[in-house]
């Protein structure tokens, strides 16, 4: 059996080469605040009094609130069908709920304001921000409740209460964790967008700071926008880590073992499947279909360069493949620290590499603009400094892979292969190496396939002439040169595509990278 030791002494070589990785993952935090407080206090609180703070305050939480419980509503429903309800072709049905997850925000208002151009303002950024947030929602809860005992809901039922009643006192207790975690998701990626809001022209945090830093170069205020959309995400990443542990403490004697009953599915079940479809309707089905008829109009025809296209293919594969190296590279000393031991250095040590968590990509890309330009102006708009922000911005994800691989292995066999006179460093190349090489595999994948749709920090930080997919992509449909931006589009699907099918076999071979 694995298992995390608090109180044995800590390799200091690994300790010391984490300690450096996760410094290097809170530089966008700490040089935002020096930039910040550049021109003293006063200057802070003057930023913080412009009048329209107010407003993008209220309209970011506003958003990200509003998404958050439409995301429930429609995913738990949704969860129930998947996982208590006998339904024909359950493969093809949860290949459903996860395919929006596939889909960036930006591309999924591109392929309906292409379809509706007079889609504008916050119901249609909730509209495409709710669609493509629900899978963090379904999934989670789905696998909890495939995996709960339907006991407590048959004792409810005999006492005379209704299914729906009976399913929220039995279950509740089960779906309540997975259902914290997915919403914080949902919230987290709200307030860090940036092209969905951006093209439907609704004022928010992010789309500020990319205004005061392309549009002004205000540096100062840029800043200031940016340590306040920090603060926000981290007062709910730590209200969510409370609210979980509650739940937890509560729920710690009612653990129990029993069977999971499946139900039939009963006709008054049916609408169900229309709110498990419909987000993939709206933000899959419709804009590739909306691709595919403007691949082929007089615009898209005209203005497609083939070399420019195979260009943005290859920068993009690169870039990815860049950042997906370096977001493993520091990964690797924290997620071995955080499988194997346990304690207060280490607990700080792996929550510093999950940071980035709470980080949005605009958020990333200002600080390392102003990190590059006031320390090493050389690093600035070159191919490494966007491949180190791919690194910094998706570093928990390439942690959760390796580190969950990590800790699935037996200290057994480390143990035996020390008694057989094996350093450290030759037990890791014998052992634990190839047996968590598939968790490198993993995080690295789940970094590419973010990495090759990230947005802003792509915008703020790529070399001058160099386009990736997404730029391009993003270029046309800010003009609403629809037709122009379909071949960049589906291109981007299919690449994305990739790693995601390698994901998927990989998850169906038992790993997983959460």
């Amino acid at each position: 059996m694995p298992r995390t030791v608090a109180n044995q002494r800590l390799p200091r070589p690994l300790v010391a080469v984490a300690a450096v990785a996760a410094l290097v993952a809170v530089i966008p935090v700490g040089y935002l605040l020096v930039r910040a407080f550049a021109e003293g206090g006063e200057s802070f609180l003057s930023l913080l009094e412009r009048p329209r703070l107010p407003l993008l305050i209220g309209n970011s939480l506003g958003l990200a609130i509003t998404v958050t419980f439409s995301a429930l509503a429609i995913g738990l429903p949704s969860a129930f069908l998947l996982s208590r309800v006998r339904i024909p072709l359950r493969a093809f049905w949860m290949v459903i709920a996860a395919l929006p997850l596939a889909v960036p925000s930006y591309l999924a208002a591109y392929g309906l304001l292409a379809a509706f151009p007079t889609m504008q303002g916050f119901a249609a950024a909730w509209l495409v921000l709710t669609m493509v947030t629900v899978p963090y929602i379904t999934l989670p809860v789905a696998s909890a409740l495939q995996s709960a005992t339907t006991d407590f809901e048959d004792v409810a039922r005999t006492l005379g209460r209704s299914p729906f009643s009976a399913l929220l006192s039995g279950s509740w207790h089960n779906v309540r964790t997975p259902a914290l975690a997915g919403s914080l998701l949902v919230f987290l990626y709200v307030i860090s967008d940036f092209g969905g809001v951006a093209l439907f022209r609704f004022p928010v945090l992010t789309t500020a700071i990319y205004q005061a830093y392309g549009a002004s170069y205000d540096r100062n205020l840029a800043a200031v926008l940016s340590l306040i959309l920090i603060t926000l995400a981290i007062i709910i990443v730590f209200g969510e880590r409370l609210a979980r542990g509650k739940a937890r403490t509560r729920n710690v004697s009612r653990l129990t073992v029993g069977r999971t009953r499946i139900s039939d599915l009963h006709p008054r079940l049916t609408p169900l499947f229309a709110v498990l479809s419909f987000p993939a309707f709206a933000v899959v089905v419709i804009p590739v279909t909306v691709m595919l008829l403007r691949m082929f109009s007089a615009e898209a025809l005209a203005s497609l360069d083939p070399a420019r296209l195979w260009s943005a293919t290859v920068n993009t594969l690169i870039l990815s493949l860049g950042g997906a190296l370096v977001a493993v590279a520091l990964a690797t000393p924290i997620a071995l620290l955080a499988a194997r031991y346990g304690g207060r250095l280490v607990g700080a040590i792996e929550s510093a590499g999950y940071l980035p968590l709470a980080l949005p990509g605009v958020v990333v890309g200002l600080s390392l603009v102003f990190f590059a330009l006031g320390t090493a102006p050389a690093l600035y708009q070159t191919t490494f400094l966007l491949a180190l922000a791919y690194g910094f911005m998706f570093l928990p994800k390439a942690i959760g892979g390796i580190r969950s691989r990590v800790a699935a292995i037996p200290s057994s066999l480390n143990d035996v292969s020390r008694t057989l006179g094996y350093t450290p460093l030759q037990s890791w190349r014998s052992v634990t190496g190839p047996l968590s090489r598939p968790g490198f595999l993993l995080g690295g994948l789940l970094v590419m396939v973010t990495a090759m749709k990230e947005l802003p920090a792509t915008l703020m930080l790529r070399p001058t002439g160099m386009d990736t997919l997404a730029t391009l992509l993003w270029s046309r449909t800010d003009v609403a040169s629809y037709g122009a931006a379909a071949p960049y589009a589906l291109m981007l699907i299919v690449l994305a595509a990739i790693p995601a099918f390698l994901l998927s076999q990989s998850d169906r071979r038992g790993g997983s990278p959460l």
